[in-house]
């Protein structure tokens, strides 16, 4: 059974999910329990939302058109060795 908390109290959720879509997410997941199939949509419906906001941010960084990341890896590298 999932929980939430509400004002400190753990307080049961129950959802009404259509059960052949459940079922359908379950085998298509291969998970195990309906909560698995749940809980993996949920992430990967979190982690699509992000990947949105981030794309938001396409084309506003400027970079510097001198900058050389060769360079700047050679310099790493003899900064490490010994």
């Amino acid at each position: 059974m999932c929980y939430y908390t509400h004002w400190g109290v753990c307080v049961a959720t129950n959802l009404a999910i259509d059960d052949k879509l459940i079922d359908e997410a379950r085998r298509i997941g291969k998970h195990r329990t309906k909560k698995d199939a749940v809980t993996a949509a949920l992430k990967e419906y979190v982690d699509r939302r992000k990947q949105l906001e981030i794309l938001k941010l396409s084309g506003t960084i400027d970079y510097d058109p001198a900058y050389d990341y060769r360079k700047m890896r050679r310099l790493e590298r003899i900064e490490v060795e010994p």
